[in-house]
């Protein structure tokens, strides 16, 4: 009996005793992962083992926690709930047996890092290659999206999501690297036409939105007559269409950068000033492994580099 006249039963911990606490780390990979098979793979069970300890900690907390939709899995609220504890309390649990920090040449986690398809083209080869040079063991997972939600932060074990300036965060974030919109044309393009030239006599190639994306306002500001000669819905397209079928775009650099040798890309600074467009590195909040958090983000900064 404690000085103020609890014990252990008056915490509730001495319920703890019937419930198999190994358990807790298949959940969370299956939470996160959303897949038997996935989630096993990561914490290295058989499949079958993984599915029986879903079974046990359904019924445990008399819940689904996974459910399936058509072809894809979803998570039940109470489930969604189970995320944020489950990570803090085996971070806390790991800090109390003092397992070793992150190594990495030997750990084998899967590595998780959201962003668009246009971040994906600027840093996906390059991060590939880091991870397989200083990770050789590990699994590197980019996960594509397009306008972050709050629940990209903290879903599907994402480590680390790379946004544009533009978007809000919930949580805090830092320059990864910084961007700006350029004009992009083919290589027949005439040569001695400015910027400006071809902005306003090539027809332009814009992803197709209900508004018309940034810098398009600038022009109609400044009274600058262009005319629209495709639309099409995805944005990587819009280069490769200027390099193979002529027209003319605005893009960011890095993108244009990558793209001008595959397609034959011709690249000339916007005519009017702009603000920047920078992609910021923003941590998943519950990400507790200090170590592996410091290594990841020396890679990313590294592979940013142009």
């Amino acid at each position: 009996m404690s000085d103020d006249g609890t014990g252990a039963a008056g915490s509730g911990l001495d319920r703890l005793a019937s419930v198999n606490l190994n358990l807790l780390v298949p959940l969370l990979a299956l939470l996160e992962e959303r897949s038997v098979t996935r989630a096993a793979e990561r914490v290295g069970l058989t499949q079958p083992a993984m599915s029986h300890a879903l079974g046990r900690m359904r019924r445990l907390l008399g819940d689904d926690l996974l459910v399936r939709q058509g072809n894809a899995v979803t998570l039940t609220p109470r489930a969604m709930e189970l995320i944020a504890p489950l990570r803090a309390t085996l971070r806390h649990a790991a800090e109390v047996v003092a397992f070793p920090g992150f190594d990495p040449a030997t750990d084998r986690r899967v590595i998780t890092v959201a962003m668009t398809t246009s971040t994906a083209f600027v840093l996906g080869g390059r991060l590939g290659r880091l991870v397989a040079e200083r990770a050789p063991n590990a699994t590197l997972r980019i996960r594509t999206i397009t306008v972050p939600a709050e629940s990209t932060f903290t879903e599907h074990g994402v480590d680390a999501v790379l946004i544009s300036e533009g978007f809000a965060s919930p949580y805090p974030r830092e320059r990864l690297y910084d961007d700006r919109i350029v004009v992009v044309a083919s290589a027949g393009a005439p040569p001695e036409a400015s910027a400006l030239d071809l902005l306003t006599t090539q027809p332009h190639v814009v992803v197709d939105t209900e508004r018309r994306p940034f810098p398009y306002s600038v022009l109609d500001e400044k009274g600058i007559r262009y005319r629209v000669g495709r639309l099409v819905s995805d944005f990587l397209l819009v280069p490769y269409l200027v390099g193979r079928a002529g027209g003319v775009a605005l893009l960011r650099h890095r993108v244009a950068a990558e793209m001008r040798d595959l397609v034959g890309l011709r690249i000339e600074e916007f005519p009017f000033p702009l603000p920047g467009l920078g992609i910021d590195l923003v941590w998943n909040p519950h990400l507790g492994d200090r170590h592996f958090v410091e290594w990841l983000r020396l890679l990313l900064f590294d592979a940013a580099r142009p």
